[in-house]
């Protein structure tokens, strides 16, 4: 009787291993995360799993000018992960190619966790194309040195302010007062109020885009921009470079950018003063560029509400906050980023922590700005940005130096069309 009992339920135990579930395998990606960031992933995997036995997850992390290529060709094979880190942008085109799956079932009524301007830049179409995860903003950093020999009582509080400080600097100290990042004029046009598109067609030589064109040009001509690697895709190590030389009055960055100011000049740290960058007239801060992790097509179904649940457990409060904060960024989490570690100065603070609460204030009003639905933008946004130059540097007149690039651009964009 005894081995009939012991036989039975080794058959009872067998027949509950050949039916176990299997784990469900939960592959994401992130983009250049490793080496910084491996121990916070790995050990938020390890606590995942922990808390959901059925679940194994998968991190693997690419390089950023890698990422893209790999999932296309993932998403194609059928074999996609369940989860990718994405900027808007990316994630704009993948949605309109299809390659991605709106999520507005998985956020689970969680909605309002996120920042509203976070979920604005993810939705494409009526549709939500993403778990937001980290954004950033910019900060004005100036030198008080600079700013009283110039007889600047206060920082600027929008374009024109900047550019008729800039204009005051180079007049009274022959600094350079301003390096705007001019390579992405599109972006500064489009914060300032000004369409680069409009129903298909370039219209970015209107009277106001030539006014805004001739403002630099005129504070160029002032000596107010700094002129080292003015139009460069990347200018901001000309411009750290300058700031931290005390040749440059204003530097438009993100906080983490004054760690960089402490450790190479104390001088110049010593007499800089820090304040939210200035909204344009649309109400959008500068520098705004959201991280999240969207869902590519092709996912397995069934897998879904599990990818849902760990999508939202990525980018929690609480993980949101730890994530940013040994990042320096901004967690796009509404509680998360409203805690006191942004919010809060304490008293004889440092120009570095006065510009994370500075930062703090504008990033409600950050978002992603870029033209979307045009295939190969980045070479029509050359020619804009050698339009620009022609007119600021005075080698063309602006309004036909924008003329041309908007010719340009419409016989392309037609030819898009028509294919």
């Amino acid at each position: 009787m005894k081995i009939k009992l012991l036989l039975t339920a080794w058959l009872a135990l067998g027949a509950c291993a050949v039916h176990a579930a299997p784990p469900q395998k939960i592959e994401f990606w992130t983009f250049s995360m490793k080496p910084r960031f491996t121990p916070y992933f790995e050990a938020l995997a390890r606590r995942y799993e922990a808390a959901n036995p059925g679940v194994k997850l998968e991190w693997v992390d690419f390089p950023w000018d890698v990422i893209q290529t790999k999932l296309v060709t993932r998403i194609v094979a059928g074999t996609p992960p369940a989860l990718v880190n994405l900027n808007v942008p990316w994630a704009e085109e993948f949605a309109r190619d299809g390659l991605l799956a709106p999520v507005d079932g998985l956020l689970a009524g969680e909605r309002q966790r996120y920042v509203p301007a976070a979920l604005q830049d993810l939705t494409f179409g009526g549709k939500t194309y993403g778990f937001p995860l980290y954004s950033n903003v910019a900060v004005i950093t100036y030198n008080k040195q600079l700013f009283a020999a110039a007889g600047i009582a206060h920082p600027p509080r929008d374009l024109d302010e900047q550019l008729d400080y800039a204009r005051r600097v180079a007049a009274r100290t022959g600094k350079a007062g301003l390096c705007p990042a001019l390579s992405k004029i599109d972006g500064l046009m489009m914060q300032q109020g000004l369409d680069v598109i409009r129903d298909g067609r370039a219209v970015f030589n209107s009277p106001r885009h030539v006014a805004l064109v001739r403002k630099l040009a005129d504070t160029y001509r002032a000596g107010g921009l700094l002129k080292d690697s003015l139009f460069a895709e990347d200018n901001f190590p000309a411009a750290i470079d300058a700031y931290k030389g005390g040749r440059l009055a204003m530097l438009l960055a993100p906080p983490t950018a004054l760690k960089r100011i402490e450790a190479d000049a104390a001088d110049i740290y010593a007499i800089t003063g820090v304040a939210p960058a200035p909204l344009g007239p649309t109400g959008i801060a500068d520098g705004g560029w959201l991280i999240h992790f969207a869902v590519p097509n092709n996912v397995n179904p069934a897998l879904l509400p599990a990818v849902g649940k760990f999508a939202r457990y990525l980018t929690s409060d609480e993980n949101a906050l730890a994530f940013a904060r040994q990042a320096s960024v901004y967690p796009a989490s509404a509680r998360a980023a409203s805690d006191t570690f942004f919010t809060t100065v304490p008293a004889g603070a440092g120009a570095s922590q006065q510009a994370v609460a500075a930062g703090a204030v504008s990033m409600p009003h950050a978002h992603t700005l870029y033209v979307a639905g045009v295939t190969d933008y980045d070479e029509l946004r050359r020619y804009l940005v050698k339009a620009v130059e022609a007119g600021v540097t005075g080698r063309q007149d602006i309004q036909q130096a924008l003329d041309q690039a908007v010719a340009i651009w419409n016989r392309k964009l037609a030819a898009q069309r028509s294919h």
